[in-house]
């Protein structure tokens, strides 16, 4: 289990190796991507609270990264931290998640991003539930629900 503790550790240190990379031009994502899912995982954006489609989904699956269809988290570990985004306890492996140190807003932060092809999933926060006390709040616009 991923703790606060170590997603500092990699902001400083350095990210665990993906199982694969996936690289693309600007322009090669945006024939993949909608215009949204462009400015969000490319352009690191952010969704409106409470506006994505997987705020309020709790169907069993895997949520895959809309860029590169590598999976990020399970159902399982999905719960609602009325922030307005989907929220994960974990990582479905410990190195599908990259984490970057963010201060864009004045503030620190720890932004979280695809580990295959760098999209920009959302942030970080240590006030999530036990057992590990993490709060991944992902843009619903980055993940792709896989209910296979």
């Amino acid at each position: 289990m991923i703790t606060w503790k170590e997603v500092i550790n990699f902001t400083i240190k350095g990210n665990l190796t993906p199982n694969k990379r996936v690289e693309k031009s600007e322009q090669e994502w945006k024939e993949l991507l909608t215009p949204e899912q462009f400015r969000i995982t490319r352009k690191k954006g952010t969704e409106r609270p409470n506006s994505g489609a997987l705020c309020s989904i709790y169907d069993e699956g895997k949520y895959n990264c809309i860029c590169c269809n590598t999976p990020l988290f399970d159902s399982t570990i999905k719960f609602d931290s009325n922030s307005g985004w989907p929220s994960f306890t974990q990582p479905i492996k410990e190195n599908a998640i990259k984490y970057h140190k963010d201060i864009s807003l004045g503030m620190i932060r720890v932004e979280v991003m695809c580990n295959t092809c760098d999209a920009h999933l959302g942030h970080i926060f240590p006030d999530g539930p036990e057992p590990s006390g993490l709060r991944y709040c992902i843009n619903s616009e980055s993940m792709v629900l896989d209910k296979k």
